[in-house]
């Protein structure tokens, strides 16, 4: 599919729409109404638009102990002493740390996987952040591993195949509790339902 209405405007405008179309979430009639407001925007304003994105693709990196966004070699959370060392968060993505900060209930640190197991997609263990949670895992400061992936298939197919690797180390396995519907993402939930999925997270055994 080529863009919207397949190439109705010339040039740079249709080069817009068919760019913003390909972002998620963002569909074709979207991606119009974003180009003209582009282009009906004050050119201060859209420079500051293309400034933003340029300088989050050369300033932004991903925190060399759990891979979360940062803008130095760890991201404010690894460099918070404040931060208990005892327990890690595991969530699929960077997204999911910031849902989780909101509710304030985890005063802890992240592992962030980077996806989850999907073979449909082709995504398996070995595509994920698992072998770096291992390492951080090794020195037995941390007691416990909160496995907060995405209440789905694939999430839940991901929670398991770490239990089996963490359970058997001695480690307190818990998941976050049903309180989160069902087959949606942990980016979405409000802030009380994932507070109380974690006050209610369970604990896994072998």
């Amino acid at each position: 599919m080529h863009g919207y209405a397949d190439g109705v405007y010339e040039g740079a405008i249709q080069d817009l729409v068919d760019e913003l179309g390909r972002l998620p979430g963002v569909g074709p009639k979207s991606a119009q109404r974003i180009a003209f407001h582009v282009l009906a925007a004050d050119p201060a304003d859209v420079r500051r638009l293309a400034d933003a994105l340029t300088e989050v693709k050369l300033r932004v990196q991903f925190c060399e102990i759990c891979g979360n966004v940062a803008q130095e070699t760890q991201c404010r959370i690894c460099r918070d002493p404040r931060r208990l060392l005892t327990t890690i968060c595991v969530v699929e993505e960077a997204k999911d740390v910031v849902a989780i900060e909101r509710t304030r209930e985890f005063r802890g640190r992240y592992h962030v996987l980077g996806g989850a197991i999907n073979p449909i997609g082709g995504v398996g263990p070995d595509d994920l952040r698992i072998a770096q949670l291992m390492t951080r895992l090794a020195d037995a400061t941390v007691t416990e591993v909160i496995l907060a992936t995405d209440p789905n298939v694939e999430g839940e197919a991901t929670a398991t195949y770490l239990a089996r690797l963490l359970v058997p180390m001695g480690l307190t396995v818990s998941r976050l509790a049903s309180g989160l519907p069902v087959g949606g993402d942990l980016e979405y939930a409000d802030e009380v339902t994932l507070g109380r999925a974690f006050e209610g997270r369970r604990r896994l055994s072998a």
